[in-house]
């Protein structure tokens, strides 16, 4: 009898545990959350950064921008060069209409408008990438710079690595009842 019930609770420990496992996987992000989202804003509540404040960027995650090449590009810039909007000196730039950026490390991440005039008018985005010791933690950040964009809060994932180890160490303890 204890064999089974064994049995059963190593099968949901095994389900939980890729359950929590999966929440890391690398997502794709579409910039502003639709495709026509790389523009002007209309007013602060549209901007990017609202959205990115939303959103949880984690190393290996992928920003997608839509847009028509013909009038306009991303580029990734220095924070320096987003907070003035300079145009001239980016770090790198996209200009295919259907942009993939992999984000490889964590910390913040600048991009403008190469259109002339669209950064000064707010079409610019800033992304701060988790580290991979935030992971498993929630909560957002205290405040957000003050001489630039709001930041992007910590983390997607449905369950702390608290909550998770709490829910082993109740089935550690079932097992070891059923055992006795």
């Amino acid at each position: 009898m204890a064999s089974s019930s064994t049995g059963a609770l190593f099968s949901s420990t095994v389900v939980l545990m890729c359950l929590l496992c999966s929440t890391t996987e690398a997502k794709d992000f579409l910039v502003g959350g639709k495709t026509d989202g790389w523009k002007i804003p209309f007013s602060q509540s549209d901007s990017l950064n609202e959205w990115a404040q939303v959103s949880r960027f984690r190393v290996g995650d992928s920003l997608v921008w839509k847009y028509d090449e013909k009038t306009d590009s991303v580029l990734q810039v220095s924070r320096a060069d987003y907070l003035s909007c300079n145009v001239s000196t980016p770090i790198t730039e996209y200009n295919d209409g259907n942009t993939k950026v992999v984000l490889k490390k964590s910390g913040p991440y600048f991009f403008i408008s190469g259109a002339k005039g669209h950064c000064a008018k707010g079409q610019k985005l800033i992304v701060v990438v988790l580290s991979s010791k935030h992971i498993f933690t929630s909560g957002a950040p205290a405040s957000s710079p003050t001489d630039g964009p709001a930041v992007a809060p910590t983390s997607s994932a449905p369950y702390s690595l608290n909550s998770g180890l709490m829910v082993m160490m109740m089935l550690g303890s079932l097992v070891g009842l059923v055992l006795v």
